[in-house]
């Protein structure tokens, strides 16, 4: 498979070393602007790039029917609008804000746990995470897609960024978000009661997870057209 990196950060160079390991070929590397000609080689594209590109990226990719993968956080109020171009390009795209395969595990966890604390009024939830201090946007993806999930089945009805021990009204979820050096990513979501607290946690030792879960969707949606998750990919 023929692997276009947009974005060739720390998470591009790592996906590139796992590629050529799974025989993979990069013929396109780039943290600038697109040279679409050489783009157009690609059989898929696998966008890590930041905010500010995401968009443009992918869906210069799209008028070319190239798949795209796309794990840039902090450029989803364009999402709709992607998804759109795609359709009408007849391409395919994948967006997600964790490839790891044991955070899509994680998410399928806090489903669950939320549906159990739904009717549970005494236990209040909060979200934590912790990246390194390169990363841009804050809340991560991750826990942005965590707290919507618990949004999606309790009687919360929004989220809120804070900083440490700073209080939120009753039916928002306080996040808060570290950035500490060389921190892969934790998320922690923690149920708390006068009387005892229930946490369930993800942390990740390296980028590997990430940059495995990203070419193995790559691989995936390799030849075909639509929108995907990692639901798709994992068969969950």
């Amino acid at each position: 498979m023929k692997i276009a990196l947009l974005g060739y950060g720390r998470m591009g160079k790592t996906i590139e070393k796992i590629a050529l390991k799974r025989n993979h070929t990069i013929i396109y590397k780039t943290s600038s602007a697109l040279e679409e000609d050489q783009l157009k080689q690609a059989d898929v594209a696998i966008d890590f790039s930041i905010p500010d590109a995401a968009f443009t990226n992918i869906t210069t990719c799209f008028k070319h029917q190239i798949p795209v993968i796309c794990g840039t956080t902090g450029w989803l109020d364009k999402y709709d609008e992607a998804i759109k171009i795609c359709n009408e390009n007849k391409a395919a795209f994948l967006y997600a804000s964790n490839f790891s395969l044991g955070v899509n595990l994680f998410f399928e966890l806090n489903t669950q746990l939320a549906k159990l604390m739904k009717n549970f009024d005494e236990y209040k939830v909060d979200v934590e995470e912790i990246h390194h201090t390169k990363k841009l946007d804050k809340p991560s993806g991750t826990a942005i897609t965590l707290t919507d999930q618990i949004i999606e089945n309790s009687t919360y009805t929004d989220w809120k960024l804070i900083e440490e021990n700073k209080q939120v009204s009753e039916n928002i979820i306080p996040v808060e978000a570290k950035r500490i050096e060389d921190v892969p990513g934790t998320h922690l979501i923690k149920y708390a009661s006068e009387i005892d607290d229930i946490e369930i946690k993800h942390t990740a030792h390296s980028r590997e997870g990430f940059a495995l879960g990203a070419l193995v969707a790559a691989e995936f949606i390799q030849d075909k057209t639509g929108i995907f998750s990692m639901k798709d990919v994992l068969n969950m």
